[in-house]
């Protein structure tokens, strides 16, 4: 599915609830549905710089597409890191590279996160564009 699809998805769920604690249980439930990551990637190497909380994020590349796994040791940052797995995982790197991702400020998310987890968020998807930055050149690279 490509990615503005499932952005309206989710724009269509966050309409759906009517105040921000209910917008925020959605989110925490969306975190709730993140697969487990490999406890063998839960290392330094993984952890984002930038969050408060700590948020592991690991990148796979198949078939021309990224696959990422993470997880977090705060709920509203695991849902944040959940939803954006959801829109640029299975993705291609192009794709990955060139989402806005403005369904973010449409939902209202980005002005009613604190200022730390806001500037988490922008590293978390600083650090999905990077892996797809890396995958794209490596892609290049191949004879």
């Amino acid at each position: 599915m490509a990615i503005k699809e499932i952005e309206n998805q989710i724009e269509a769920e966050f309409q759906n609830l009517n105040d921000w604690m209910d917008k925020y249980n959605h989110l925490i439930e969306m975190g709730k549905t993140l697969p487990l990551i490999d406890e063998k990637l839960k290392v330094d190497n993984n952890l984002i710089s930038g969050c408060q909380s700590r948020v592991w994020l690991a990148a796979t590349y198949e078939k021309g597409r990224v696959h990422f796994s993470a997880d977090s040791d705060a709920m509203i940052t695991k849902g944040i890191i959940s939803m954006l797995i959801r829109v640029l995982s299975g993705q291609t790197p192009d794709a990955i590279i060139n989402a806005s991702l403005d369904f973010i400020g449409r939902i209202g998310l980005k002005e009613h996160l604190s200022p730390t987890r806001s500037n988490g968020m922008d590293a978390m998807i600083k650090q999905m564009k990077l892996y797809a930055i890396v995958f794209k050149a490596k892609e290049l690279q191949l004879p």
